[in-house]
């Protein structure tokens, strides 16, 4: 309910509730998968409830009631008498008798039919398995959020048939991932082992490891800012900007929007010869930024301001220009359940005009001979792609770098795709769909 009615956080909310709570190991992890299942799940539940239900308008209690007892029936395999009794007396306990019945009467009749034949209703729905009303109630995502992902599959070289493999890997819970800053990932594990946890190496870069299970919070490395939570996407972006061939001197980078400064710490951490100039408009993410990058703290300079004006204040002064760009978040869906429910494809038309002052700003302070890198935490082409193409419209100094061929002198793989921009997917690099352009100053 504070998810649904208030925007909270999830990551944020259920945790504090847990803890209120007092529930123990095994009740928390029931808690946390019904919560972050319901809530990554509910298009297609509200899609299925439609059909149990004779009238729409019901109250945000109920409905959120009824999502999971649908839940914990068609994808938990809760025993049906459990998941409606339950269910049926958080109703009369929170709501009243009234709602109670209905959530009752409601819940039974989703119960007599298998997720295979309300997966076979829904297509009835929609006629063709392939439109995007069936995939956006069957993997339970905003229609233009389908759009935008079959658009830019396409974009960048995938086929349409790949949309399934990215939704359902949207609706995959994520490895935590942690990337080795002043460790080595031997010692990390090692380290992890210690803690009564498990991981496995990481798939897309070698400084990364993933944790099977388990808080990060109790890594003692991550706890002395040895290592950190960072998505591998995340990482390889950092080192592909970093490893970007430039002329002349290569001393003072610019992270124009690092908070919360993941990035910033691992460029520090693999860049010793550098001094970054971290800033950041928000001062409470700065403060998160001062936190990650505590151990550099004597070659990482905060700066309190807006990026958009760094260009005209500091003119030509950077060798390095990373824009970690505000968007839409719509590439982290995995980590974010909640997320894709309060995004509009209307929220990337002023985000567009924000990248495209940044990117301007950024590149009146980079120098010549230096290299900006725009990222962003979406695959949506109208912020990634075609922000860096009408920046670039009338722009003989610059000249687009193959993020691509970088990336793969960065990573465990090889990334062969057409094109200059480098494009991530969940399903194909099990990471974030971050999205890294290159731009060098003649």
């Amino acid at each position: 309910m504070d998810v649904e009615v208030d925007g909270a956080y999830a990551n944020i909310a259920l945790p504090r509730a847990i803890r209120a709570a007092r529930l123990n190991r095994q009740d928390a992890a029931y808690a946390t998968n019904l919560t972050y299942g319901t809530l990554r799940m509910q298009g297609r539940w509200d899609a299925l409830l439609a059909h149990c239900m004779d009238r729409q308008d019901i109250d945000p209690e109920v409905r959120v009631l009824l999502r999971m007892g649908a839940h914990q029936l068609l994808d938990m395999n809760t025993p049906p008498h459990a998941a409606i009794h339950e269910t049926v007396m958080l109703a009369r306990n929170k709501i009243g008798s009234g709602a109670s019945g209905f959530t009752n009467a409601v819940l039974r009749r989703v119960s007599e039919r298998s997720l295979k034949q309300w997966q076979d209703q829904l297509k009835d729905d929609h006629g063709k398995v392939n439109s995007v009303g069936f995939l956006s109630d069957w993997f339970s995502h905003p229609r233009w959020i389908v759009r935008a992902l079959s658009e830019s599959l396409r974009a960048h070289g995938r086929s349409h048939k790949d949309l399934i493999s990215v939704l359902r890997a949207h609706n995959e819970p994520a490895a935590v991932a942690l990337v080795a800053r002043k460790i080595s990932v031997s010692k990390l594990r090692a380290d992890i082992e210690r803690g009564r946890m498990t991981s496995q190496p990481g798939y897309l870069v070698d400084s990364a490891v993933l944790l099977q299970g388990g808080d990060p919070g109790r890594v003692f490395a991550v706890k002395d800012r040895l290592a950190g939570v960072q998505d591998e996407g995340s990482q390889l972006v950092a080192r592909t900007f970093a490893a970007a061939p430039i002329a002349g001197p290569d001393r003072a980078w610019l992270d124009m929007c690092a908070g919360p400064g993941g990035k910033t710490a691992t460029l520090a951490a693999f860049n010793p010869n550098v001094t970054i100039f971290a800033n950041e408009v928000h001062e409470h993410r700065l403060d998160l930024v001062a936190d990650s990058v505590e151990p550099w703290a004597d070659r990482v300079n905060l700066r309190l301001g807006d990026g958009r004006d760094i260009g005209l204040e500091e003119p030509e002064r950077y060798d390095r220009v990373l824009i970690d760009a505000p968007c839409t978040g719509i590439g982290a869906l995995r980590r974010r359940p909640e997320a894709r429910w309060n995004k509009e494809a209307s929220d990337a038309l002023d985000l567009v005009k924000l990248q495209l002052s940044l990117l301007e700003s950024g590149w009146q302070a980079l120098r010549s001979g230096g290299v900006l890198g725009y990222a962003t935490c979406s695959p949506y082409l109208a912020e990634t792609t075609q922000v860096v193409d009408t920046f670039l419209m009338g722009r003989p100094d610059a000249e687009v770098l193959n993020a691509n061929a970088i990336a793969s002198g960065e990573s465990t793989r090889e990334f062969t795709n057409d094109g200059n921009y480098l494009q991530l997917w969940p399903d194909e690099h099990k990471s974030d769909a971050m999205y890294l352009a290159l731009i060098k100053k003649r």
